[in-house]
């Protein structure tokens, strides 16, 4: 673990133990090791892997402290999932599950999870196929997934019935979010990104169904 990835995971979390840095590094190495066999990212962002992708996935912690009970939906190379779990360790009592239907991206987010004895648990299924199955997860997180919303119609009933989203959108997310107000109705708050002036983090609450004009 180089010292300047320290001091900048250090600047994004209020506190981080070094275990925990030191599992993240892993986490990275075991990632750079799996994309030589399946594509688990854009091979462009990889030369910035911590920046781009565990940095950014890391900022969501802080952004919900007391939470304990995650979910993360098309989990795909464990970004933000796998490095929330690695976080939760940090947590008393937190957990998060990771939804990705992609059979071998599955079994890649059981072995990180496994090797890094983080508390979370991979569903390999659709998103539809599970909301039944986890219950009452209190934030939900998606990243690169969907368009906004397709977003609220795969979280709709976990965001209806009192869970809020933390949904990292890229510049053109001032598009999906007037798109997405023809269907829905939800309260709103923009957080920067740490590691994109043009990116951000939706924080969606209180989502309902709603017609053109409310």
């Amino acid at each position: 673990m180089s010292a300047d990835k320290e001091k900048r995971l250090q600047e994004v979390l209020s506190h981080v133990s070094r275990e925990t840095v030191d599992n993240l590094s892993d986490f990275e190495e075991l990632f750079r090791k799996w994309s030589k066999a399946i594509n688990l990212a854009s091979p462009s962002t990889l030369d910035n892997l911590w920046e781009r992708h565990i940095v950014d996935s890391a900022q969501l912690f802080d952004m919900a402290p007391s939470t304990t009970k995650w979910l993360d939906l098309g989990s795909g190379g464990g970004f933000p999932g796998v490095v929330l779990a690695i976080l939760l360790k940090q947590r008393p009592g937190g957990r998060i599950d990771l939804v990705e239907s992609n059979g071998k991206k599955a079994a890649f987010l059981r072995t990180a999870l496994g090797q890094f004895s983080a508390p979370g648990t991979v569903h390999a299924a659709r998103i539809d196929a599970v909301w039944g199955k986890i219950q009452n997860p209190q934030v939900i997180t998606a990243r690169a997934l969907a368009s906004l919303s397709d977003l609220f119609q795969l979280a709709e009933p976990w965001l209806t019935t009192g869970a809020v989203a933390l949904f990292q959108k890229g510049r053109d997310y001032r598009r999906e979010i007037e798109e997405s107000r023809y269907g829905w109705s939800f309260d709103l708050v923009e957080r920067a990104s740490v590691v994109d002036r043009d990116s951000v983090v939706l924080q969606i609450s209180n989502l309902r169904r709603a017609g053109p004009n409310q």
